[in-house]
């Protein structure tokens, strides 16, 4: 069986482990991540924190990551998941009843529960006073 999931895993946390580890119990993963550019479009001037290239290896480096491909565009994702055709395509659940790009081409699309304490956004605003 083929996995596809994709975002940015700029800050690498729990939460991705966790949503990388169920995907991989499905079949073999394939993680889509975008570009600094594209990042930048979605996150603003000051993101990413971790270069396109540290991304990658990152991931790579993870038991439960079989391949990375990055993309530039929606349009990029679009084609790397068809041209994939995935069995299963995993999305937070923070998209339930909202249209996912590329999920026509796939079998199954699963939702994730994302764990509401972890994540990059609260990562990257931490402060001295160790608030979040």
């Amino acid at each position: 069986m083929k996995v596809w999931v994709n975002g940015t895993f700029d800050v690498l946390h729990i939460g991705h482990v966790r949503l990388l580890e169920y995907a991989s119990s499905l079949g073999s993963l394939r993680v889509g991540i975008d570009s600094d550019k594209r990042v930048k479009e979605l996150k603003g001037e000051d993101r990413p924190f971790n270069t396109l290239q540290d991304r990658i290896e990152m991931l790579l480096s993870l038991k439960y990551v079989n391949d990375v491909k990055s993309f530039d565009s929606r349009e990029e994702m679009i084609n790397l998941i068809k041209s994939w055709e995935p069995d299963y395509m995993i999305v937070g659940s923070d998209y339930k009843n909202k249209p996912v790009i590329g999920s026509e081409f796939t079998k199954n699309l699963l939702f994730f529960d994302r764990l509401e304490k972890h994540s990059t956004s609260k990562i990257l605003s931490y402060d001295s006073d160790n608030n979040r």
